[in-house]
């Protein structure tokens, strides 16, 4: 009888622990960017901001691999701007690489920093994390910064904001952070 009632008694614990709400954190800081990446197809040498480096064997390097991609690594330089117009003026750079690392359908993962350089910031922000490009929206980590963003770590989220085939595309990035120096 006494280890039903133990039973019972711990059941009845568990069962109030996990109702318990999780503290709701809000950020100390919230940014929204946009970067632009214009993948070198061959033709647009003077403007293109990015480039594959590795590809497949058999595949050239002026065209993404068929398969979703599959093993294409991409280089960057990325223009970043405060609105979605391309022609804005950058308020720095985005800078890293990516990898087609599925078969079966597009998706990626991401290195990559935003080097700010503009009135408002000075610093960089640092990221990585899987890119399921095919969600709607996508979170990635913020891992650290330096300057104004020194030490700063948090979430990301991403948008594909436009593309235009396999050339151009257009990332909203919301940038949460959580810990603040």
């Amino acid at each position: 009888m006494g280890a039903k009632v133990s039973f019972i008694i711990f059941f009845m614990l568990l069962a109030s622990c996990s109702a318990v709400k999780r503290k709701q954190f809000t950020p100390c800081k919230n940014l929204v960017l946009f970067f632009h990446d214009i993948i070198y197809n061959g033709n647009n040498a003077g403007n293109a901001t990015s480039a594959i480096v590795g590809a497949p064997e058999g595949a050239n390097l002026t065209k993404l691999a068929s398969m979703f991609h599959f093993g294409n690594i991409v280089v960057f330089d990325d223009p970043i701007t405060l609105d979605n117009n391309l022609h804005s003026k950058p308020v720095g750079r985005a800078q890293g690489f990516y990898i087609y690392d599925t078969k079966n359908t597009y998706t990626s993962w991401l290195g990559f920093t935003f080097v700010l350089n503009s009135t408002e910031h000075q610093g960089t922000i640092t990221f990585a994390g899987a890119d399921p490009i095919m969600q709607k929206t996508r979170d990635i980590s913020v891992t650290g910064g330096t300057g104004d963003f020194f030490m700063h770590r948090g979430i990301a989220t991403i948008m594909t904001d436009a593309f235009e085939g396999e050339v151009y595309f257009r990332l909203h990035v919301d940038i949460k952070f959580y810990e603040c120096w």
